[in-house]
Parts: C-alpha cells; sequence; structure tokens
C-alpha cells in the first residue's frame, strides 16, 4: 500500500470525513484527497505526526510502511558558513572605543548593497556571508554612540540586516537563531520609532510564526496592528509596505484553509499594487504586481487548488519581479502545482529552471528537498535522470 492508501485506510477506520480531518490538521478536503490519491506526498514530519493524532494512529509506521522517512524530507540543510552567523549574533562589543561609529548614511548605503546582493543570481547566501557578520556589529556600534535622529536611523538600519540574517537562515536547521533574528529586527524597528520599519518588521515574523505554525489570528493581529501605523493614502513607500502586511495576511489565512479571509486580503494587496503601478517593484521588499500574482499562486497550492494555481502560472510574467530569488521561489511553487496534478515532467523541468535562477534558493527550499527522492525513484522515467542529477547537485539523499 501506498503512503495515501495506509491514510484513506485510517481515516475510514476513525469514521472521519476528508472534510473532517482536513479540519482537524488545519488544511482542507483537497488537501487530504491529493494526499490520499498520491498527488501530495508524505508532508514533513511535524504534519505527519498530527494527522497520525488525528486519525487515532499510536503508531506511525501504520501510515509510512515501509517507506524510509529520509533525512532529506524531514531536515533542513545547514549552509556551511552558518556558524558563522550564529557567531555573529552572540558576538558583543560591549566597550566602546576610540574607533567612530559609522555614518547612518554609510550604514544605508551597504544594507542597500547587501540587499542588491541577495537578491541577484547566483549563490545569494554564500555571497551575503561576507558582509553580514560586520554589518551585524557596525550597525550595533553606531546605534549606541550616535544620537537623535542619526540613531534613528541606525536602528532602520540595522533592522534590515536582521531581516537579512533572517533570510539567510531561514530553512536551516537553525530555528532559534530566526525566531532571534525576527524578534531583535523589531525591536531595533519599534526603538527606531519608525512604522515603516516596524511594517517591514511584522512582515518578515510572519514569515517566522508560519513557518512555527503559530497560531493564524497571531500572525493577522501583527500585520494590522502594523498596517494601522502607516499612511497609503499619502506616500507610495507606506502604500507598498501596507499592501505587503496584507499579503502577509492573505498567505497566513490560505495556510490555515480560510480561503473567504485569504482570497479578500489579496484583493488589498493586489489593489495597493496597482495603485503603485504595474512595472513597480520595492528595491528590497519587492512589493509590487508580480510579487502579488506570484503569492497568489502559493495561495491556490497551499488551499488545494492546483489547477488554478497553473492558471495563474500561465499568466504570471516574471520578468516583473527584479529578484532572482524570488522568481526561483515562484517556479518552484509552479513545480510544486505540477506534481499535485501528477505532471512530474513539468514539475522536474521547472525545478531545474529554478536551480538555474537561484541554485541556493532551490537548495534550501523543503518542498524541493521532500519531492525529489519520490521523482528519482517513481516519476516519469523520461526525466528520473533530471532529477537525479539535480537532487545530487543540491545534495539531497536519494
Amino acid at each position: 500500500m501506498t503512503f495515501g492508501q495506509r491514510v484513506r485506510r485510517a481515516r475510514a477506520r476513525a469514521g472521519l470525513t476528508r472534510r473532517q480531518t482536513g479540519d482537524l490538521v488545519g488544511r482542507s478536503s483537497d488537501w487530504v484527497k491529493y494526499i490520499e490519491n498520491g498527488q501530495i506526498g508524505m508532508p514533513r514530519l511535524p504534519m505527519l505526526l498530527q494527522l497520525a493524532h488525528v486519525l487515532g494512529v499510536e503508531d506511525i509506521a501504520e501510515l509510512t510502511g515501509e517507506e524510509r522517512i529520509t533525512a532529506a524530507t524531514y531536515t533542513k540543510a545547514a549552509h556551511q558558513d552558518l556558524p558563522i552567523i550564529k557567531r555573529a549574533l552572540t558576538t558583543y562589543r560591549l566597550h566602546t572605543t576610540t574607533v567612530e561609529p559609522e555614518s547612518a548614511d554609510v550604514l544605508a548605503a551597504r544594507v542597500r548593497q547587501a540587499w542588491k546582493l541577495w537578491h541577484a543570481k547566483g549563490d545569494h547566501r554564500s555571497r551575503i556571508i561576507e558582509l553580514l557578520p560586520d554589518l551585524l556589529a557596525d550597525t550595533q556600534y553606531s546605534a549606541r554612540l550616535l544620537t537623535g535622529p542619526d540613531r534613528r536611523r541606525a536602528l532602520a538600519a540595522q533592522a534590515q540586516t536582521y531581516h537579512l540574517a533572517q533570510l539567510f537562515l531561514s530553512f536551516q536547521p537553525a530555528p532559534e537563531l530566526v525566531m532571534l533574528t525576527g524578534d531583535r529586527a523589531m525591536t531595533a524597528a519599534q526603538d527606531a520609532d519608525s512604522p515603516r520599519a516596524m511594517a517591514a518588521a511584522a512582515w518578515y515574523m510572519n514569515h517566522v510564526y508560519r513557518d512555527a505554525n503559530e497560531a493564524a489570528e497571531a500572525r493577522v493581529d501583527l500585520a494590522e496592528q502594523a498596517a494601522a501605523l502607516l499612511r497609503p493614502d499619502e506616500d507610495p513607500e507606506d502604500l507598498a509596505r501596507w499592501g505587503l502586511l496584507q499579503l502577509a495576511v492573505a498567505l497566513s489565512f490560505a495556510r490555515v484553509a480560510r480561503a473567504g479571509d485569504a482570497w479578500r486580503y489579496w484583493d488589498k494587496a493586489n489593489d495597493a499594487a496597482g495603485r503603485l503601478g504595474t512595472s513597480y517593484a520595492h528595491p528590497w521588499l519587492m512589493f509590487g504586481q508580480g510579487i502579488v500574482d506570484g503569492y497568489a499562486l502559493t495561495m491556490h497550492n497551499d488551499l488545494a487548488q492546483p489547477g488554478k494555481a497553473l492558471e495563474v502560472a500561465e499568466a504570471l510574467d516574471l520578468s516583473t519581479i527584479p529578484s532572482a530569488t524570488r522568481r526561483s521561489y515562484h517556479l518552484i511553487e509552479t513545480a510544486r502545482a505540477y506534481g499535485m496534478q501528477g505532471e512530474g515532467v513539468a514539475a522536474v523541468s521547472l525545478l531545474g529552471k529554478a536551480f538555474n535562477e537561484s541554485p541556493e534558493t532551490i537548495q534550501y527550499n523543503l518542498h524541493t528537498r521532500s519531492v525529489l527522492p519520490e521523482l528519482v525513484k517513481s516519476g516519469p522515467r523520461m526525466v528520473r535522470e533530471d532529477a537525479r542529477h539535480l537532487a545530487v547537485e543540491l545534495g539531497v539523499h536519494v
């Protein structure tokens, strides 16, 4: 029996419908259907344990059968320079030296350069590691010694530096550091007394909360509090961040299968992007029409609507997104939709395109790491070797 067949058997024995099962694990009935039909593979360990509990299964092997639960499926890849970021985040310069603190203007310029490196094609994590430790230390030092408006600007730069550190750490085996960077960014933003900085921090904290499976209500409340501080009708910069927070709420609701609420907030984000113009993209948050459309694809996937996701993908213009990391992510999400439809050839092809766009985006993507072993083993014969080659490139055990 396949994993999906075992789930169906356990669900029938428990006397649960697909909708009831989906409600109990925070997913849709379609998600359960795709699991049972084999169109979605075995979920990651936290969801697998939750599913076993709901179905009254005491021995998880009753669901997994003879399938080996591979480390590639349930563990995250670690970048070789992860220890450097760990040290940078836990090293403190407590003594003031004779060295003058860098000005807020210089710090802002260095942060802008770091964002450009993050969004450029190639290995963005490996590039950013050359800048982050010094940038973390220098923003902290300047924030201590500068005063007045300059100190607040240095704190805003510090918050952005923590965002970059969080992005570097994301999808790696360091959840406590991901939470730490999110919290420090929000603290720096609050100390800067900057609504814009707090809005950006709320966006990134929403990512932390979603990955930690925190309650959707908490994520929504944080985003709405931050959005209320902005003036979207008066300033394009505020409008972009306001729209980004509407998108954060939409993604949170989609994750817990509240489709109506999810699309209501997505409409608000879409309206904000339209007001900014089709060619607009925020220089480092990347909010714009391309991102809004791209995340609609993710929302359909989370709502187990791959057909609708592919309709979005058909019209998605990736050239409007000036970020290789974002383009790669949306290609992976398109591959996820094809995989849910059972179209392995298209899924492998798109994963290859995502790799060419941004190798380290796909290398640390949990969906990619979980589906590649299955594509190598039982995907369409014509692309199994391509899937194997990609798995070797990414260091995924098959």
